[in-house]
């Protein structure tokens, strides 16, 4: 892995993909220290001193920025909101639908309108914060308000911008890496949870946390690099006296073909209603509290299922976005391709639609065993593990992607990458 980015670097321009890229991450985690004016920081403790662990998520996505209340407070759950809303619009809606077919611009439109949407979520969910926590404000009034709401949709607004200038001018994808910085800039806590552990004599109980913690890690890289090869044959045309074409390939069908997605997705949609109706200082009605208590899976067994099936669907449906077999299996016949055994045209699309739903379950349910784990493992052993299925997916797979896209970059220049070696 060292030797990947230590080959990047003696490339030019990709050397200044990477530096940009740290420089925005760099710019990421200045803005998570910069408060919030107004905000008394006692206050703000002691209310998340007693807050719930669905919170403590959400901080961890934001990089400690929502604890401390400051500028990237909420940091990029809006978007990623905005994201599953325009998503299932496309399919809903024949207009978006169409528009999205429209290839370059098509998308460059959806983009649009999924920024918009962004900012409407931040400035909705920014002024619930603000009313809702009216007692970490040093003097609640209308000014206050308006100043903390701005500064976390500006917030917000400017982490989408980042994101965006990652993908065009850096390296890897914005939006998960923003989120990855967050994580890791969150890694000494869980270091002090360790060693508070230890410092109290619960040997076994750390021996067994790292245990499960290096074998989450070896199922992430095995669920990240493990693949299913469909086999495709060719056939051979004459052209005068030339013949084309008769090679043998492959269509790789990845295990986890959706990445980190179905879990940032499942994440951001179960914190959403407790970032909303969490916040106000009024009793909710019953069922509203009900639905909180639901979701919270770190405390309920039924919403750690509903998490857990959460992620298998956001899977199934990721992954038919990016991967249609129907595309594909014209795409090889008119190009006088077939799987071997399988008749071209709707045969080869049965085929591998089931081919990619038994790999997306597979997938989609290991990603979910690792999602809740942590979960399960502190419900027996009664100690709070100091870190979570969720966040090592993510970090876990944003680094795998990572090394891939630069190793792509290395191979055009005849570089031996480290997942290759």
């Amino acid at each position: 892995m060292f030797k990947t980015f230590r080959d990047a670097f003696k490339v030019p321009d990709l050397r200044n993909k990477l530096i940009f890229t740290l420089l925005m991450l760099f710019v990421i985690r200045l803005g998570a220290a910069i408060p919030i004016p107004g905000i008394n920081s006692e206050t703000l403790k002691s209310y998340f001193e007693n807050s719930g662990d669905l919170l403590g998520l959400f901080d961890a996505f934001s990089g400690g920025a929502f604890a401390n209340m400051t500028l990237f407070a909420m940091g990029i759950i809006p978007y990623i909101n905005a994201s599953i809303i325009m998503n299932l619009l496309t399919i809903a809606v024949p207009a978006l639908e169409e528009m999205q077919k429209e290839g370059e611009d098509g998308r460059k439109k959806i983009a649009k309108i999924t920024r918009y949407g962004t900012v409407v979520l931040a400035f909705i969910q920014a002024l619930a914060i603000s009313i809702g926590l009216r007692t970490i404000f040093n003097d609640y009034n209308v000014l206050s308000v308006m100043v903390a709401v701005s500064a976390m949709t500006a917030g917000t607004a400017f982490l989408m911008w980042i994101g965006e200038r990652i993908n065009e001018r850096g390296v890897g994808n914005g939006i998960s890496l923003i989120i990855f910085v967050n994580i890791i800039s969150r890694l000494p806590s869980g270091i002090g949870s360790l060693r508070s552990q230890i410092l109290i004599g619960k040997y076994i109980t750390v021996v067994s946390m790292l245990i499960v913690f290096f074998l989450m890690i070896a199922l992430v890289v095995l669920i990240y690099l493990g693949e299913r090869r469909i086999p495709v044959q060719y056939a051979k045309k004459m052209q005068g006296r030339k013949a084309y074409g008769g090679q043998t390939t492959h269509i790789p069908l990845k295990v986890n073909m959706a990445g980190v997605i179905p879990v940032i997705f499942a994440s951001s949609l179960i914190q959403f209603p407790q970032t909303i109706t969490g916040f106000f200082t009024t009793t909710p009605p019953a069922w509203i509290k009900a639905v909180i208590d639901f979701l919270n899976y770190y405390n309920s067994w039924a919403g750690a299922v509903f998490y857990f099936l959460l992620i298998i669907a956001f899977a199934f449906f990721y992954t038919a976005i990016i991967f249609n077999p129907y595309e594909v299996a014209n795409n090889m016949k008119k190009n006088g391709g077939f799987v071997p055994g399988i008749r071209p045209g709707k045969p080869t699309v049965d085929y591998l639609t089931n081919i990619l739903n038994k790999i997306v379950l597979i997938g989609g349910t290991l990603l979910a065993i690792i999602a809740i784990s942590p979960v399960i493992l502190s419900a027996f052993t009664k100690v709070q593990i100091g870190f979570g299925g969720t966040s090592l997916i993510i970090v876990v797979g944003v680094c795998l992607e990572t090394i891939k896209q630069i190793e792509a970059q290395l191979v055009m220049r005849h570089y031996k990458g480290f997942l290759n070696s």
